[in-house]
């Protein structure tokens, strides 16, 4: 994840939940990655990466990640990440670059285009194939970062010989895309979101300002964001009991959400940007992931032949 900006419900439904519900299963060697050369794309303000890289370290223990059983790290920690991609850059074309959804968008709003831009699906592939990832938990408007992974991966293989393993995107339906209070999807540069860590105050001040459509019974936009705390059984029974009072709904999802973040928002607090628990967890993280890596960049080296 990138550390762009504070986190939302969105951010955490559509990922860290995953990310969270992988590790309670005990069944996976995770690695959880804090992608600041990512975000160089878009913050380049020394202070602000700073502030955002330790506020997302801080999110991710106060969702409940543990570091004694993951491994969180950041990306600018571990050298291999841009010496691998650079690697991959020698074997990847442009047009095959030119299908990234990123530099498609930014194209068609004729934005001038970095290479950083350009060129971040071989960095996204070298953070996924660094570690021989079996699974990567993705939003499902995210697959393609996998497909390119995999591509990269089978090219690199056929070209220099098996050294990669082939990831799968690991994506929960249900939750892929959450919806924001516009309707539109839940993003910090559509201005709809709900803090991860809010206030009661600011949750009341977020689910008031949900657009609802007035033609019918249930507001949809509401049910939408209140479907991923409840089951459909139990918000039967409340929406058909109140059924056409927006207000009343509204107030059910307050409550509702505000149960749900508040332990969260508890922890959150205990912790500050400073605190030596984010200073362990990044140095640890850090040596842990320079440890897989190393091993996984002598044989890229050896099959290249600069070893």
């Amino acid at each position: 994840m990138k550390p762009t900006g504070i986190a939302h419900i969105g951010n955490y439904f559509g990922a860290l939940k995953q990310w969270v519900d992988l590790r309670e299963a005990g069944e996976h060697d995770c690695y959880f990655m804090i992608a600041d050369y990512h975000a160089l794309n878009f913050i380049q303000d020394a202070g602000q990466m700073h502030a955002l890289t330790r506020e997302l370290a801080r999110t991710l223990l106060a969702i409940g990640l543990d570091p004694e059983k993951v491994t969180i790290f950041k990306q600018s920690d571990v050298p291999a990440h841009t010496e691998l991609a650079w690697i991959f850059e020698t074997i990847t074309t442009i047009p095959y670059l030119m299908r990234a959804h990123a530099f498609k968008d930014a194209e068609a709003k004729d934005k001038e285009i970095n290479v950083g831009t350009f060129n971040y699906p071989m960095l996204m592939a070298a953070d996924i194939l660094l570690y021989d990832a079996a699974r990567v938990p993705v939003g499902q408007d995210q697959k393609q970062h996998i497909e390119y992974a995999r591509d990269t991966a089978e090219k690199f293989n056929r070209v220099f010989g098996d050294t990669f393993t082939l990831p799968e995107p690991y994506i929960m339906p249900e939750v892929a895309v959450v919806p924001g209070t516009d309707g539109q999807k839940m993003s910090k540069s559509y201005g709809n979101t709900i803090p991860l860590f809010a206030s009661y105050e600011e949750i009341q001040k977020a689910v008031m300002g949900i657009v609802t459509d007035s033609s019918g019974e249930r507001p949809q936009n509401v049910y939408a964001i209140h479907k991923l705390l409840k089951s459909e059984n139990e918000l039967t029974t409340i929406y058909d009991s109140a059924a056409g009072k927006y207000k009343v709904l509204k107030e059910a999802l307050i409550e509702d959400l505000n149960t749900f973040i508040a332990p969260m928002r508890e922890k959150y607090e205990s912790l500050s940007d400073g605190s030596d628990q984010i200073d362990a967890m990044l140095s640890e993280g850090a040596k842990k992931a320079r440890e897989k890596t190393q091993n996984k960049m002598d044989a890229v080296r050896k099959a290249i032949g600069v070893s």
